[in-house]
């Protein structure tokens, strides 16, 4: 290989916005990217997404090169036709550049491609610990065997439910930070009581929302809520919305623009997150870095993170909302707990820059 060999990093993961457009598929993700990219612009970064977008093509999404493999999440042969068509690309990718290692998202079919791949060629690999891939019950961890110092949490919660599970504690963790440019800088009224953002599936428990809003209502009577998302249990909620007689109060947007949420954000005054499980749950770092504070059921991390209020049960939940909405000597302030360019340099760190 030519000393003048460009390094590249590749980062394998399941899917990747179709185009610069689509700023809800894995928000967090594109953050992270577009860090890499602008701090390191002598690395190439290339991006295989195996599933999403559906159709194969090779584009650049700003400035990085993506290559999608339409998986679509189709069946067990199809499956095995991507994990070849990316292995080849990997074999292609490793002759034209100076790979400085792999990145593999989430403990799932890219982190055994890039595993293998890597062992086989000597090459760095990680794998990020996202959320879900943590949970008992993962097939590939036993496949793969990964060892703690190649494992990357995004929280000390994940590195917690991991070692629970397989009892192989991760050596590293590195949360995804914001990107505050990306939030306006002039000030926004605080209109809306309560938000919630996230999609509208049975582990969000927005039927807990739903009735926080309703137990409010009692002493609040104009409170204004608000929901972010879409999904399956879109009917059952906005049923239950039309049951407790919370039409005025309530009101369930959808799935919207991500420049759209960070407004309706900055003028939220909470974020009630009502997610049973959640590896980090970046929407509390934005809500926070919005000026709103943060209830959850869920604590990423073992240092306290200021204006976000960890709770116990549903009971719990209320007397904190109840506590903060009548808390008329709060002034909002922006929370920055982690930037996405330290997570950018922390992960730089492991593959030798």
């Amino acid at each position: 290989m030519a000393t003048n060999t460009p390094q590249a990093l590749i980062i394998l993961t399941p899917g990747f916005p179709a185009n610069e457009a689509d700023s809800t598929c894995i928000t967090p993700l594109q953050i992270f990217v577009k860090a890499l990219q602008q701090n390191y612009p002598g690395v190439k970064i290339i991006v295989l997404a195996f599933q999403y977008p559906f159709v194969a093509k090779k584009y650049v999404w700003n400035n990085v090169n993506v290559i999608a493999f339409g998986g679509k999440g189709r069946g067990k042969l199809f499956r095995l036709m991507v994990w070849f068509r990316v292995w080849q690309r990997l074999k292609k990718l490793n002759t034209q550049y100076k790979v400085m290692g792999l990145l593999s998202l989430w403990l799932n079919e890219c982190a055994f491609i890039g595993n293998k791949f890597a062992r086989f060629k000597g090459l760095k690999h990680y794998c990020w610990l996202l959320g879900q891939d943590a949970k008992a019950g993962n097939g590939y961890v036993p496949r793969l065997n990964m060892k703690g110092d190649k494992l990357i949490a995004i929280s000390d919660f994940i590195v917690k439910e991991y070692h629970r599970n397989y009892n192989v504690k991760s050596q590293h963790v590195i949360p995804i930070g914001l990107d505050t440019s990306l939030f306006s800088k002039s000030e926004i009224k605080k209109d809306i009581d309560i938000i919630g953002v996230g999609s509208l599936i049975p582990l969000k428990q927005y039927q807990i929302f739903v009735e926080m809003v309703s137990l409010l209502k009692m002493y609040y009577p104009d409170i204004k809520a608000i929901i972010c998302g879409d999904g399956p249990k879109m009917a059952r909620l906005t049923a239950m919305i039309k049951s407790f007689g919370l039409e005025k109060n309530l009101i369930l947007k959808g799935e919207l623009p991500y420049p759209e949420i960070l407004k309706l954000m900055q003028r939220s005054k909470i974020l009630l997150h009502t997610s049973a499980y959640e590896g980090f749950g970046y929407v509390n770092l934005e809500a926070l870095y919005a000026g709103a504070s943060v209830v959850s059921f869920v604590k990423p991390m073992d240092k306290p993170i200021l204006n976000w209020h960890i709770v116990d049960n549903e009971q719990h939940m209320l007397r904190k909302v109840k506590a903060i909405l009548s808390d008329t000597k709060h002034s909002p302030r922006a929370i920055l707990p982690y930037n996405v360019t330290d997570t950018a340099k922390a992960m730089m760190k492991l593959f030798g820059l």
